[in-house]
């Protein structure tokens, strides 16, 4: 028997088992990446692509005038958005096998790059020391167990997000900037580069940086961040305190807040910036996930900044994504409290550009331009963050 579907209409979604089997079906093609699959199915309504994935483009009909590039991007944004919730930063087995069989970076070992079938996949896992056992296993057992859990609890969640969409598809249009970020498509987003040689060894799952400024200069920077061993035997996470370093740890202004111990390496001259690092209680293993908190303070209220800078000397920040309450959980965030009685007249975000570049206000109705409201800004990074390159939120205040 042949069901033959509208894809330019569909009244009802799917079931969650109909998501899951279209999930579980995107997931095993060794062909290509799935966002491949899905546009498939939309360009030729009776192929094998829209008779197995249907359920997850056809809603995407709510979108008007899109193309099936777009359309496939909103639907890739969203379960790469979903993926991101599974899971926690302690128990990451079902969020780490959803990464593999969906193909999202990074993939462990020398490769950097994802195998063809599933279960080849999951075998690359094996490399991850400590997410699935020590010793590793040396089945891929565990990985599948992991999968059948993850897949079941992923269904659920996009096809809740499928019926509210379909009421409401304001919602599309960020999943499609979501979209566009994994899959490294579309202008001004690259593919995910290598890092430099001397880079730190780990991938940022989640980075909060909450700013609160006094006068004009940021004087307390609480950061948190949750992050991805990209080798074995990663100790700790080096920031740099920009001052001098006189021989007094509590006299650098950073401070290890939370699951983390502060240890300075002066430079090698004096005057050069002290190296701080944030220890962790436990010596990771490539795979492992970590979460700390730390605190940059500076004092001199008479300086004056004109940007809140992120550095990218490591592997890399994941695709920014938001849960349904608005609330950042993966890539990076920037929360800016302003003081109240020195407002920025202008605000904006930026990404990979220069010093000359950043300062430079963008016009009227340009998408890098911030509301100040209530003295709060914030922005989270909808592309991947890359290796070598930095990200922030710039300002131009008014005259004395």
């Amino acid at each position: 028997m042949t069901v033959q579907l509208d894809f330019e209409r569909v009244d009802e979604v799917a079931s969650p088992g109909a998501v899951e089997a279209a999930l579980r079906w995107l997931a095993t093609r060794k062909e290509g990446e799935p966002l491949r699959f899905l546009r498939y199915a939309i360009e030729d309504p009776a192929s094998e692509s829209a008779a197995a994935v249907g359920c997850l483009t056809g809603p995407t009909a709510s979108l008007p005038g899109e193309t099936p590039e777009t359309r496939a991007l909103a639907v890739w944004g969203l379960i790469v958005e979903e993926v991101a919730k599974v899971g926690s930063a302690e128990d990451s087995r079902r969020r780490t096998t959803l990464r593999a069989a969906f193909r999202l970076p990074p993939a462990p070992g020398p490769a950097a790059a994802w195998k063809g079938t599933l279960d080849d996949r999951f075998k690359q896992l094996t490399a991850l020391r400590g997410v699935f056992g020590v010793p590793p296993p040396s089945t891929t057992t565990p990985m599948h167990k992991a999968w059948r859990r993850a897949v079941e609890r992923l269904a659920c969640c996009v096809q809740r997000e499928l019926a509210r969409l379909q009421h409401d598809g304001s919602g599309w249009q960020s999943r499609v900037e979501i979209g566009r970020a994994a899959a490294g498509a579309g202008a001004g987003v690259p593919a995910r580069r290598p890092p430099s040689r001397g880079a730190q060894p780990v991938f940022i799952e989640r980075m909060l940086v909450r700013v609160v400024m006094g006068r004009r200069t940021p004087v307390r920077r609480l950061t948190e961040r949750t992050l991805v061993a990209c080798r074995d035997g990663v100790e700790g996470y080096d920031v740099r305190a920009l001052t001098g370093w006189t021989g007094d740890l509590a006299g650098l202004p950073v401070q290890a807040i939370w699951n983390c111990r502060l240890v300075a390496v002066p430079g090698e001259h004096p005057g050069d910036p002290v190296m701080a690092r944030l220890r962790f209680r436990k010596t990771l293993r490539q795979g492992e996930s970590y979460s700390l908190v730390s605190e940059a303070t500076d004092d001199r209220l008479d300086q004056e900044r004109r940007w809140i800078n992120v550095d990218i000397d490591h592997h890399g920040i994941a695709a920014g994504t938001r849960d349904r309450r608005g609330e950042p959980v993966a890539g990076l965030t920037i929360q800016v409290n302003f003081d109240p009685g020195r407002l920025p007249e202008a605000c904006w975000w930026y990404a990979e550009q220069t010093e000359y570049e950043r300062l430079r206000r963008p016009p009227a109705g340009d998408p890098h331009l911030l509301v100040v409201e209530d003295g709060f800004v914030q922005h989270t990074f909808a592309g991947p963050c890359q290796p070598r390159e930095e990200y922030g939120i710039a300002f131009r205040w008014p005259p004395e």
